[in-house]
């Protein structure tokens, strides 16, 4: 990403915003390589249903459909995108969980292969419930974790996504993980 790229993201997101239709289709370029780099670590060695490439399709468009989306800076478009991803993953989980109990009324052999899909699945949708949890507690810390774990963005990027200092950004990470460590623990 050149050095220009995030004014040039941060400005076609304020176009976009005002209703500037030709401006999403210059984005796209500019933000696939970080999108996809998000994708492949929220999928790898997890959700074998979904690849990177689809994963960052549907996630665009879950964000550009209808309204859009209200972000105003390339950080804050990114961790919404990495919400979106994580979004979309959980969705699927919760769909195979609900297949798995009878929905498709479809019979299986039991694998490995599928128990392990299973348990990714019971993973994400754990997850997504600590993530309600630590909501509930307090939206900041989810909304640190979602940049930082979903999102993959650095403290400072988190910062200005969030609209704190980078120093309650490494506060928030330390208790955010040690609250969801020990939920998912249980």
């Amino acid at each position: 990403m050149s050095d220009q790229s995030p004014h040039q993201i941060t400005d076609l997101l304020l176009q976009i915003r005002g209703g500037k239709s030709d401006s999403l289709e210059r984005l796209l370029p500019l933000v696939y390589g970080e999108l996809h780099r998000i994708a492949s670590r929220r999928v790898q060695g997890r959700d074998q249903t979904i690849g990177a490439t689809s994963l960052v399709h549907e996630a665009y468009l879950k964000l550009f459909q209808g309204a859009g989306i209200d972000v105003q800076t390339r950080g804050h478009f990114f961790a919404v995108a990495a919400t979106a991803m994580r979004q979309i993953i959980v969705d699927r989980a919760r769909a195979h969980l609900a297949d798995k109990r009878g929905g498709a009324h479809r019979r299986v052999t039991l694998e490995d292969e599928l128990a392990a899909t299973d348990d990714q699945a019971e993973q994400a949708v754990a997850l997504d419930d600590a993530l309600d949890r630590l909501e509930a507690l307090d939206p900041r810390l989810r909304r640190v974790v979602e940049c930082r774990f979903f999102g993959g963005l650095t403290e400072d990027e988190t910062a200005e996504a969030v609209g704190v200092t980078s120093r309650t950004v490494r506060s928030d990470w330390v208790k955010a993980r040690a609250l969801l460590g020990s939920w998912l623990r249980d």
